[in-house]
């Protein structure tokens, strides 16, 4: 069941962008949306068996915020993705629809979901019915870089974070507590 008090209108967001700041956006919003006792379920598309932070934040959160990893912990390639990571995409979509029709949340994240569509792991099409299914009260939160034309249109608000400089162009590493 949801949180005590639904939305009156649930949005669409996309965060997208070659900037930092996407997902931790999305996340802010959950972090939000928890804080008003709304339950949010997020995706982490194309990600898997990396102990990001937000996870386990999740679980000291839970029940109002729940997190599922779909897919490996090795970088997927866009000009040759393995059919195991169009599965574990594909799985992630078809686990998404469930969720957003489900009544059992107020906020869905599919992150990275934008970065999938562009690696051709998944149809247009079908993140375009998500985005139709949502219900009115569902605020939904579609994050990665690469946004298509045709789901930055379907969105009710986009954000794009612009790149001007970061310090992994100087060798430095996803940090824990910062990028993961």
């Amino acid at each position: 069941m949801a949180g005590d008090k639904r939305l009156d209108q649930g949005y669409v967001h996309v965060y997208t962008g070659d900037g930092k700041g996407k997902t931790t956006a999305a996340l802010g919003q959950a972090f939000r949306a928890v804080g008003h006792n709304l339950k949010v379920f997020a995706i982490l598309f194309m990600k898997g068996n990396i102990e990001y932070g937000e996870l386990e934040t999740s679980r000291r959160l839970a029940p109002f915020i729940e997190i599922r990893e779909m897919g490996r912990e090795t970088f997927v390639s866009k000009d040759n993705p393995e059919q195991i990571d169009i599965k574990w995409a594909e799985d992630a979509v078809e686990l998404a629809q469930k969720m957003i029709v489900s009544e059992n949340y107020d906020m869905i994240i599919l992150d990275e979901i934008n970065v999938a569509l562009d690696f051709g792991l998944i149809k247009l099409n079908d993140v375009l019915n998500l985005i139709s299914s949502k219900p009115k009260h569902v605020e939904l939160i579609l994050t990665g870089r690469s946004a298509h034309p045709d789901v930055i249109a379907a969105a009710d608000l986009v954000t794009e974070m612009t790149l001007i400089k970061h310090y992994f162009d100087n060798g430095v590493q996803a940090r824990i507590g910062i990028e993961r």
